[in-house]
């Protein structure tokens, strides 16, 4: 058997809550907590998985470019980001040794063509690999307190791109409501209008690569940075030296009050609250909604460097208050159960 989610916290959790209407102030959860939303993530254990590209990706971040349609994974889990693209290579691949118990797959990223697409600027760019939660079970509020938890297997040093700076990024998409100001005129008379709207961001965890061939680095070694600090600055938490590369297991968890937690360790044993690095308000939003987890490949963007070849294994997302969405996914079910029952049926009766 797999290893079991840790033991719920909802005592400690709950015990935060001043009334069944409040946030949570900011202890931390640990990622792990709560019921596991199973509808959506990835085993990765079939051997049939697979992902339909179509290329060219969008690249809106950078050109203001959405290619439709974009890519999506063959199970309706994982789908190419808007923003950026999805990685070139996604392959199922036997699970490194000291990986989950009984384990036998998990998947392998890794991509060549990022940034605009027929561009080569020579910088480092990223693609995303986007679990498709919000068409499967639309925005969560954080009062139900998400967090997720991923394996990942960090290769041998000799097997990165030789490159130092960011490599790999195990990211959320949250979203709060903000207001602006818009100069407005009307006739001779001129004010400022005021706007509320819902503005997306990315919180998350960046692996850094040092390699031994960059000038004043000795030996390879890796380490981790967080996005990011009130004002969205990313900052380093925690060194991996090459010794320790191999399984680790990160997961990030948000409290009602809008407030990230950050936690990793090596290895693949649940987390705990000593794997705690940071709790941080990024860009000082107080988020509303969690919208969904996702993966950055990087690379040098010259249409030769590939980018590290980094496996995750088990991407799962829980909630702490999880019957809205778990009765929002029995009905999903019984409904595409209908559904092809009554297209079985109809083929049948053509017959």
């Amino acid at each position: 058997m797999r290893l079991p989610a840790p033991p719920t916290i909802i005592g400690v959790a709950l015990a935060t809550l001043l009334s069944t209407n409040s946030v949570l102030v900011a202890t931390p959860v640990i990622p792990g907590t709560g019921t596991e939303i199973s509808y959506v993530g990835d085993n990765f254990e079939d051997v049939n998985w697979g992902f339909q590209h179509n290329f060219p990706k969008s690249s809106r971040e950078n050109d203001e470019r959405t290619r439709r349609p974009m890519g999506k994974s063959l199970n309706g889990r994982w789908i190419e980001g808007p923003e950026r693209g999805q990685p070139d290579d996604m392959k199922v691949v036997p699970t490194p040794e000291g990986g989950l118990e009984d384990s036998q797959y998990s998947l392998r990223i890794r991509t060549l063509n990022s940034g605009v697409p027929g561009w080569k600027n020579h910088d480092t760019e990223q693609d995303d690999l986007v679990m498709n939660s919000i068409n499967r079970i639309g925005t969560i509020p954080l009062s139900e307190i998400p967090n997720c938890v991923v394996r990942v297997y960090l290769p041998p040093a000799d097997q990165w791109e030789n490159r130092s700076g960011p490599h790999f990024g195990i990211r959320t998409a949250l979203a709060t409501k903000v207001t602006e100001y818009k100069d407005e005129k009307r006739g001779f008379r001129a004010f400022q209008q005021k706007v509320t709207k819902w503005e997306p961001y990315w919180p998350g965890m960046w692996i850094h690569f040092r390699s031994k061939t960059s000038k004043g680095t000795e030996e390879d070694s890796a380490f981790i940075k967080v996005r990011g600090d009130r004002l969205g600055r990313d900052f380093k938490v925690k060194e991996i030296p090459s010794e320790q590369f191999g399984w680790w297991t990160f997961g990030m968890s948000v409290t009602g009050d809008g407030q990230v937690h950050y936690y990793a360790s090596p290895g693949v044993d649940n987390l705990t609250a000593a794997d705690h690095l940071t709790s941080q308000y990024p860009y000082s939003f107080n988020g509303l909604n969690f919208r969904t987890f996702f993966f950055n490949s990087c690379n040098r963007n010259d249409g030769r460097s590939w980018s590290t070849a980094f496996i995750i294994d088990d991407p799962q997302l829980f909630l702490v208050r999880s019957q809205r969405v778990e009765s929002l996914v029995a009905r999903k079910i019984s409904r595409n159960k209908k559904s092809t029952a009554n297209k079985s049926q109809s083929k049948q009766t053509k017959r």
